[in-house]
């Protein structure tokens, strides 16, 4: 994917729900991962040119396991003129047996709070059309009724708006983008990666996508058009 149609897809997304104004400060949470990275592109792109003014700074919340490097995270950011800021925190240590649920509540818990401390009035995920969709498949699966997450979800207690600019950009376009721009990934260093039920509905969902191509897509559309 070349980058003038990342920007048609994540303009698109932005227009759609009005995810950004003029004077956002955004922060875009950057795991190292090609989705984060992807993300970081086109906001530090669509910044120079789209009529709402707005700035991001990139941050990373640091887990606490050993060997996770985030040079490779800032050389980017430099490359694209983002403040990056890292968030030491100790989550490794306090999860034990707890696994991921607990993980996840205690690293967006310290991504809102450092976005927080910068002056920062919205969020921004990385989650894509993929994750969308899986989410909405685990939720049929796992809780027996149709749910997402939202394009754009407010926090009233913290005054932080969380957006998700990528939710049309499909999984495929991301790994090319990544692959095509030799994006530096930051492996994950948590002993728990891939180990989770959305790995099992991402499965799923592939061997479903061979069998009747386009079903991905066909699943979004149902999902706006049901949910949104």
């Amino acid at each position: 994917m070349k980058l003038q149609k990342l920007y048609s897809y994540v303009r698109q997304a932005i227009d759609d729900y009005n995810m950004i104004e003029d004077g956002d400060k955004i922060a875009v949470g950057m795991s190292g991962g090609k989705d984060s990275y992807t993300l970081l592109y086109a906001l530090s792109g669509l910044r120079e040119f789209y009529p709402k003014k707005f700035d991001i700074v990139s941050i990373t919340v640091d887990l606490g396991y050993e060997g996770f490097d985030t040079k490779p995270i800032k050389n980017v950011c430099d490359k694209l003129n983002v403040e990056y800021i890292v968030k030491k925190t100790q989550i490794a240590q306090m999860l034990k047996d707890n696994g991921c649920s607990l993980c996840a509540r205690l690293r967006k818990g310290a991504f809102g709070e450092t976005a927080a401390e910068l002056n920062c009035n919205k969020m921004a995920y990385a989650h894509n059309m993929d994750d969308l969709v899986e989410t909405m498949m685990l939720s049929l699966i796992y809780e027996g009724r149709f749910s997402c997450f939202e394009p754009v979800t407010r926090y009233d207690d913290t005054c932080l708006t969380l957006i998700r600019p990528l939710i049309y950009v499909p999984a495929g376009r991301v790994r090319g983008f990544a692959a095509a721009n030799d994006i530096p990934i930051v492996k994950n260093p948590c002993p728990y990666d891939n180990n989770t039920e959305r790995m099992y509905v991402r499965e799923l969902l592939y061997n479903i996508e061979k069998h009747a191509p386009g079903t991905k897509a066909r699943m979004m559309t149902a999902v706006r058009k049901g949910l949104y």
